[in-house]
């Protein structure tokens, strides 16, 4: 019986070895580096004719492209799972891969407590107006045109979005004694809310004197928050996003910074990034960082095995350890494994 086949798409940064010692078992190829026309022909000249499963992720889009429609569909029919390194995944289409049941797990455990930890430097760096002190500091201007900031205690935190990130955002914000809120899709098991409070979407919007979203982008929640939803928000609320960039509109956003309705902004995602509006970059109550929410090292070597761990659950057991929301409950998909 020959070995099963598996795919690494795009480089590995801390699981080298970890992907060589599969050989034991599995037939490995790599795509670490190529263009979408080379994949896709790959595809279909039988290059990956017995691949069972491949890991990619957000990065490895740069050389094959999103996994949207036109790639899935290209996809031999020994393609039965997807392994992919990050939390989110809007640049794979899950419809399409569930229309050809393939399998799809992210990394959203290994990712709580960095991007978390991210969200609270956002929402402290925003209160407290940190972007202008920190740039006259190196200008030699010391303090510069200071704003007097704002303290969290004592201040609602609203949390769209109460998953893993949301919660693990939560517990750290009590600490600074503030008072959770929460909206998800549906309320969360008392057991894991902590103190926490579920409200409806309006009332998130009204109640919330620091915003954070901590959800997933998708086709239902690009600009989730607009001119509407802002218009709706408390008077000077303080947004911060570790999520994705495109679930603001960030043209809306600006005008509400500028308008004074938002007071402040801490962001690590930005819709077009590495673009960013001019009218966030120029404005000093805009606290600012480049994706940073998983950049350390321990976070990073987590999520690159956990996703090896997805891929051998997969092939060995056809389980997966962490398959993606939209396919759960599907009755074609593998069944739950063990972390």
């Amino acid at each position: 019986m020959s070995r099963p086949t598996v795919l690494l798409i795009g480089d590995l940064a801390h699981t080298n070895k970890e992907w060589e010692a599969l050989s034991s078992k599995y037939t490995l190829l790599e795509f670490r580096k190529g263009t979408r026309d080379q994949f896709l022909e790959n595809c279909r000249n039988g290059t990956y004719a017995a691949v069972r499963g491949c890991y990619r992720s957000n990065v490895s889009t740069a050389i094959t492209g999103p996994f949207d429609k036109e790639l899935v569909a290209a996809l031999p029919e020994s393609w039965k799972f997807i392994a992919h390194n990050g939390a989110g995944y809007d640049n794979i289409d899950v419809d399409a891969c569930s229309a050809r049941k393939i399998a799809v797990s992210s990394t959203p455990v290994a990712v709580d407590d960095a991007t978390a930890d991210t969200g609270i430097l956002l929402l402290l760096g925003a209160l407290r107006y940190a972007h202008e002190p920190l740039v006259a500091l190196r200008e030699g201007r010391w303090k510069g045109n200071l704003r007097l900031g704002h303290d969290p205690r004592g201040k609602t935190l609203g949390i769209l979005g109460m998953g893993g990130i949301g919660r693990a955002m939560a517990h750290r914000a009590c600490s600074f004694g503030m008072e959770i809120i929460y909206h998800n899709r549906r309320r969360l098991d008392p057991s894991l809310e902590k103190g926490a409070k579920y409200v409806s979407f309006d009332e998130l919007l009204a109640q919330s004197d620091v915003l954070s979203l901590n959800l997933a982008l998708n086709a239902k929640t690009r600009h989730i928050i607009s001119a509407p939803e802002l218009a709706r928000t408390k008077k000077g609320v303080v947004v911060v996003n570790t999520a994705r960039g495109a679930l603001i509109n960030e043209a809306d956003l600006v005008d509400a910074l500028e308008s004074g309705q938002v007071s402040a902004v801490g962001l690590d995602v930005f819709e077009n990034e590495p673009e960013i509006h001019p009218g966030l970059v120029k404005n000093d109550r805009a606290f600012l960082l480049p994706h940073l929410g998983t950049s350390t090292y321990e976070t990073q070597r987590d999520m690159e095995l956990l996703v090896l761990k997805n891929l051998q659950a997969a092939v060995d057991e056809g389980k997966m350890i962490t398959l993606v929301g939209e396919q759960k409950g599907l009755d074609w998909v593998p069944k739950e494994a063990n972390p």
